[in-house]
Order: structure tokens, then sequence, then C-alpha cells
């Protein structure tokens, strides 16, 4: 049994004349960053791997997450194919994670994730918000495998405000 957490960035900044890469989160992104963890420590109980894009936003709200979510920092790794705005290589991410790890958080991008939530879960979702999270349980023994999925879980930040 597998199960798969997207999550897609918070509300970035576009205050700054920055390459895209490097855009920051903005003060609503902040907390909803947080508002989102501190939900998930209620729902999820373990997570093997966290993976997050490179890119400023996405690192930030991971670490955000991560902070309220009290998993050590060692299962928190950055992955530059994250920073995917198609999801091919998402899904290359995520088809090659090893088999031993059960229960994966990843952190990115729009349009790939919205694509990922809906070709993998069960539940059709318009478009994944900033922060939002959907949660997918696959019933195989390895990553490989992973087809169409159950969605067990779906929250959005405009939920919790």
């Amino acid at each position: 049994m597998k199960t798969l957490y997207i999550i897609r960035h918070a509300k970035s900044s576009w205050e700054f004349d920055l390459e895209d890469h490097k855009r920051p989160l903005n003060k609503r992104g902040l907390n909803d960053a947080d508002l989102i963890g501190k939900k998930l420590k209620t729902l999820v109980k373990s997570v093997d791997q966290i993976l997050s894009s490179d890119a400023e936003r996405a690192k930030t709200t991971a670490r955000i997450v991560l902070d309220n979510l009290d998993f050590p920092e060692s299962i928190f790794m950055l992955e530059p194919k994250l920073y995917d705005f198609s999801g091919h290589q998402v899904v290359e991410v995520i088809k090659n994670c090893n088999d031993e790890i059960n229960d994966l958080m990843i952190f990115g991008h729009n349009h790939a994730f919205t694509s990922i939530a809906n070709l993998y879960g069960d539940k059709m979702i318009d478009n994944l918000p900033t922060a939002g999270v959907v949660g997918i349980w696959f019933d195989v023994d390895s990553w490989k495998n992973i087809n169409v999925g159950k969605t067990v879980l779906t929250l959005f930040p405009k939920e919790l405000r």
C-alpha cells in the first residue's frame, strides 16, 4: 500500500523583480502554509519521505508544513525535478521512489499537480489551489505500478480560514 500526498506551494509574491525560481511566499502564503501544516498534523500520522521542488516558494511551504508535523528533518530532501509544470518529471520522481517508502509527500507546482491529482486520483479537481493538498492511496507494493488510486484527502486553505 502506498499513499501520495501532493501539496502545491502556497501563494507566492510578485512584489519583487525576481526570476521565477526565486519568488518567495507572500503573507497569505506564509499563513496558509501554517494553517495546512497544523491541520495535516491532525490527519497525517506518518510520512516516510518528503520531497520538494527547489524553487523558493515550494521549499518554504515544505519547511513550514514540516515544522508543524514534527517529522524528522532527515526525511526531507530537495528534488529539482519537481520544479516541473507539465508533470512528466514529477511522475518520474514518484515512480522511481524506493519501495520501502510507503507514505510520500511532495511539494511542487501547477499545472503538474492538478494534472497528477486527476490522473491518479478518483476524484476530479478543477484546480489544486495554492497550499492545497490531495492524498491518494494506491493498492500496490511498488511505486512503479501506481495507476488510478483512491483520493482519500482533499484539503484547501479556504476551508480553514
